[in-house]
């Protein structure tokens, strides 16, 4: 028997969870020490510490320092954190809703259907009510392309493989397409905002933003472990999940309400970032199960760790220059998507 196998699910999830999360911690310290700014992992917790009433002989004295620390670098690292996170729990759950393991934002068109409604707010004017107004947007966009892949794709109560990736493609030609008219009517200010939200970064975060996607993302992320267990039971095909209870059509409702909110608000502020929601639930899966309560939960920290590693290459890679991070998660996701098509059709012996 394989030892790994012989630990309960329950140990495993929590093996994993507080493995990722002391990811989290050094990506955490290694992102906060690093940049053109030299600074010390003593000064970090100096500058933590003091934050909270405890001043102590590490706290940086350079104001040039702490200015660098509260804000560039710790909202930079909270918002890769909270949407990282929150596009790894928006996967887990549509994987769950689908039925398929290659259903992600990303790949179905619901990230390019939030920055179309986010490139549409800046363009009307919505942007002047703060980044509020672009998440709404940013929402509604995500709303209306998850709809659509799930009315499109779903037949006889499954989705086929190859109806779930037309349907992306076709919704993400739409949205691209979209994009591509509101750059053309935008002017150029607007213009500029635009394109950032087509490669994805999290530079330049604020804290304003990071307590909009925080507050979104922690409910969000709250709300899909009280949905795990219905989804746990949905694993088992409709027709058990009714009869042990569970409104289907009403929790399929509320997780595409659930993935929108997390998607758009991800998207509203950092551009889309594709991969995320497919990688992290996926290998997580592999390793700790199906069950979808440590499944969301790992996912969460996994996404964090992710995408603060990531944001970290991307302001290290190239001397001088900032890779944008939506296309290094790319690069990292689009070999990684290719490899679970491959499988898939070896499973079924050609395309579904």
């Amino acid at each position: 028997m394989d030892p790994a196998r012989s630990v309960s699910p329950r140990i495993r999830a929590v093996g994993l969870t507080l493995l990722l999360a002391g990811v989290v911690v050094g990506g955490i310290v290694l992102s906060a020490i690093t940049g053109q700014l030299a600074i010390t992992p003593t000064e970090v917790a100096g500058s933590l510490l003091r934050a909270v009433g405890l001043d102590t002989v590490w706290a940086p004295t350079d104001p040039i320092v702490e200015s660098t620390l509260w804000f560039v670098r710790f909202p930079r690292i909270l918002m890769g954190l909270l949407v990282g996170a929150a596009l790894a729990v928006a996967g887990a759950v549509m994987q769950a809703i689908f039925g398929n393991p290659l259903a992600e934002p990303g790949v179905v068109g619901v990230s390019s259907g939030a920055a179309l409604g986010a490139a549409t707010a800046i363009v009307l004017g919505a942007s002047v009510l703060g980044g509020a107004g672009i998440a709404v947007f940013a929402f509604l966009g995500a709303l209306l392309a998850t709809l659509l892949v799930y009315v499109v794709s779903r037949a006889g109560g499954r989705t086929e493989v190859v109806t779930l990736l037309l349907t992306g493609i076709a919704i993400n030609a739409f949205a691209q397409a979209g994009i591509a008219f509101v750059l053309f009517v935008a002017d150029t200010a607007s213009r500029e905002q635009i394109v950032f939200w087509q490669l994805g970064s999290i530079a330049g975060s604020l804290w304003s933003q990071v307590a909009i996607v925080a507050a979104v993302g922690v409910a969000g992320v709250i709300a899909a472990i009280l949905l795990a267990q219905r989804l746990d039971l949905l694993a088992l095909g409709e027709r058990n999940a009714r009869h042990l209870g569970v409104n289907v059509e009403r929790l399929r409702l509320v997780s595409i309400v659930l993935v929108a909110l997390l998607t758009g608000v991800a998207v509203a502020f950092t551009g889309i970032i594709a991969f995320v929601g497919l990688v992290v639930p996926h290998i997580i899966r592999m390793i700790i199960g199906p069950a979808h309560r440590g499944l969301i939960i790992a996912s969460a920290v996994g996404g964090g760790a992710l995408l603060v590693l990531a944001d970290l290459l991307t302001r290290t890679m190239v001397a001088g220059a900032e890779l944008p991070i939506g296309m290094l998660t790319s690069l990292i996701g689009g070999p990684f998507f290719f490899y679970l098509l491959w499988r898939q059709r070896r499973r079924s012996g050609g395309w579904a």
